[in-house]
C-alpha cells in the first residue's frame, strides 16, 4: 500500500526520509527520497530495550497526511506478527 501512496503523491513529495523498524531484522533501515525515487539500506542495530518505532518524513506540497498516514500504517506489522 505504501508504494501506492507514494505513487500517488509522488509529484507533490519533494523529499523524504525515514528509520523503519523492519519485521524480522535486528537493524533500522534507513531510506531516503526525491520525488518517486528511493534508495535505502540496513542501518545501525537496534538497542536493547530501544523502542522499534517508524520514523517519516515527507517535505513537499498540498500532501494528504490522512492518506500518506492510512497507506502507511497498512504496512506496519504488529509485534508476534509473523514474518
Amino acid at each position: 500500500m505504501a508504494r501506492h501512496t507514494v505513487a500517488g503523491e509522488g509529484a507533490d513529495i519533494f523529499r523524504s526520509k525515514g528509520i523503519l523498524a523492519v519485521a524480522g531484522s535486528d537493524r533500522r533501515y534507513v531510506f531516503q527520497g526525491v520525488h518517486m525515487l528511493f534508495v535505502g539500506e540496513k542501518g545501525a542495530l537496534w538497542r536493547e530495550g530501544e523502542a522499534r518505532r517508524n520514523r517519516l518524513v515527507f517535505i513537499g506540497r498540498n500532501l494528504d497526511r490522512q492518506a500518506l498516514t492510512h497507506g502507511f500504517a497498512h504496512g506496519v506489522a504488529t509485534a508476534g506478527a509473523a514474518v
